[in-house]
């Protein structure tokens, strides 16, 4: 009987929490999904690339977006702490924005491979970092389990990052120009809103309000 009893317990312990809202279960499949089109169309990306600089930014990102897979696969399917903690990623180079537009060749779409360059890579990652930042940023929004919640959460700033380092790249090699306004019209925008000064004179709530006894 004792020995029915543990091998109950122990066969518990090992069964995953289903602590999951409905929901937040097709989003998380969604995110998964698209985690894996990162690292697939990565992987493809890199037979194409030219530049070492480019080849080594991508092999980092791919390496750190594998990393949250494996976390995110691990505390979504037990519902519980993952494992391995969540990590910060850490561009290797930064590099000063250059503004200014300059002139360049007109973009079109490629007639064949032969056709495919680094500008082009930097395009599409940046395009599937941002999207995936975007779509984190919504289901860790919707998300119930308190620990995928956090996990999801903490990849957003990491995938920001990882979408800045793809467009340092891209200015630095002419591929993502950044024009500016006049300075005036700069003045003009940087000094619509201004700090508020004072107390603030919030209204009661009723929340606070004694209710009568009768």
């Amino acid at each position: 009987m004792q020995n029915d009893q543990q091998s109950f317990v122990q066969g518990n312990a090992q069964q995953p929490e289903f602590n999951h809202g409905g929901h937040e279960l097709f989003d998380l499949h969604e995110i998964l999904a698209g985690t894996i089109n990162i690292l697939d169309q990565y992987m493809i990306f890199r037979q194409f690339i030219q530049d070492p600089a480019l080849s080594d930014i991508l092999d980092r990102q791919y390496q750190f977006v594998l990393s949250q897979y494996n976390v995110t696969v691990d505390c979504f399917s037990t519902g519980q702490k993952p494992s391995e903690e969540t990590t910060t990623y850490m561009m290797k180079e930064q590099t000063q924005v250059s503004y200014g537009i300059k002139p360049s060749q007109p973009k079109k779409p490629n007639q064949s491979l032969q056709d495919v360059k680094d500008a082009g890579i930097t395009g599409h990652m940046l395009g599937l970092v941002k999207s995936h930042a975007g779509l984190l940023s919504m289901t860790a929004l919707e998300v119930t389990n308190p620990v995928v919640r956090r996990v999801l959460a903490a990849q957003i700033p990491n995938f920001i990052e990882m979408a800045y380092e793809i467009f340092l790249y891209q200015n630095k090699h002419g591929y993502y120009q950044v024009p500016q306004l006049s300075t005036q019209d700069m003045q003009a925008m940087t000094s619509a809103f201004a700090p508020m000064q004072g107390q603030v004179q919030m209204p009661p709530s009723k929340a606070n309000q004694q209710k009568p006894l009768h």
